[in-house]
């Protein structure tokens, strides 16, 4: 979800041609690529960048969530979503692994997501005003993760790729956990109804934007593909999210909020209407409903657990200290 739609990567590199050559060659052979083996400064460097803005996406997702576990209508949905927002945070945790293979700290990581220079998904910029919104990020939210998602567990480097088997397993209860919450408030009264559409009226284009900009305006997804680190393009998951989506909303009763959508028969999928490219790039720069909500909860996350950080630094070389006695 978080990554595939990559905002200010870098796939420029430097190396031989001879040297590009040998290690596409590994690429094209479907090869893993391991945290040791030689790889173009271009190629880390894109996963540096890919991986720590899952890793982030990941952790500020806590937020909006965990903004409802007091709330929630009852003691199981309580439980199942306390359930959801910590597996997010493992995800997180899985993630900042995988990227310090690649020779950068969780620290400057940290850093970089603080002071604006790394990105997150543009979609945790919106407020969760609603039960519904929690119903509704686990259906279509967490659905685009998916369809994002799968594919990185392809992805040529190694690390990845397998923290991302156990992330997509994770992430499908979580669109089956929220799917069943729209489910039933809109097999509910006709005011738990409208609140599942008044949600689904919200979130649907920012849903859309997850994926990253047009396929035209995204410089670095050819480079990406080729060294599959991407498997698909932005428009192209775009396209399989919609017509997925689309049918079940249908079965829900709810209406998608796109006069434009209809069934083309040609390319056997759905046509659908224009997307807010501004919203999306005046989010993306800072500017959304809630980025500066969010960012301030991850610094006070940040200066709150310091303790706890030098704690364990402490504890870890006291044990090393007794072992070399």
């Amino acid at each position: 979800m978080y990554s595939q739609g990559l905002i200010g990567a870098d796939g420029r590199t430097a190396e031989d041609q001879d040297f590009l050559n040998r290690f596409q060659a590994r690429i094209d052979d479907e090869q893993k690529i391991e945290p040791n083996d030689p790889m173009p400064e271009g190629y880390r460097r894109t996963l540096v960048r890919q991986i720590g803005q899952h890793a982030h996406s990941e952790i500020v997702g806590m937020l909006p969530e965990g903004n409802w576990i007091t709330r929630a209508p009852s003691l199981r949905r309580k439980a199942s979503l306390l359930a959801k927002v910590q597996d997010e945070g493992g995800h997180g945790l899985y993630l900042y692994s995988a990227a310090e293979t690649l020779g950068v700290s969780r620290e400057q990581m940290t850093e970089e997501l603080l002071t604006g220079k790394a990105k997150y998904s543009s979609i945790f910029n919106y407020p969760t005003l609603s039960w519904a919104d929690i119903g509704t990020i686990g259906w279509l939210v967490d659905g685009a993760a998916i369809m994002n998602q799968i594919p990185l567990c392809r992805c040529s480097y190694g690390p990845y790729a397998r923290a991302m088997i156990r992330i997509c397993k994770e992430e499908s209860f979580h669109q089956r956990q929220g799917y069943e919450i729209v489910m039933k408030l809109a097999q509910g009264s006709p005011e738990q109804k409208a609140m599942a559409q008044e949600s689904l009226d919200r979130f649907w284009q920012p849903v859309l934007m997850m994926f990253g900009p047009p396929d035209s305006e995204s410089q670095n997804t050819d480079q990406s593909t080729r060294w599959k680190i991407k498997r698909f393009t932005n428009d192209e998951l775009r396209q399989k999210f919609v017509d997925a989506t689309v049918p079940q909303a249908e079965f829900l009763g709810l209406t998608i909020p796109d006069p434009d959508l209809k069934w083309n028969e040609d390319k056997q999928g759905f046509d659908f209407g224009p997307i807010d490219w501004d919203e999306f790039w005046r989010v993306v720069k800072g500017k959304g409903p809630m980025n500066r909500q969010r960012v301030e909860a991850r610094q006070k996350a940040w200066d709150d657990g310091a303790w706890v950080r030098e704690a364990a630094l402490a504890h870890a070389e006291k044990r090393r200290a007794m072992a070399a006695e």
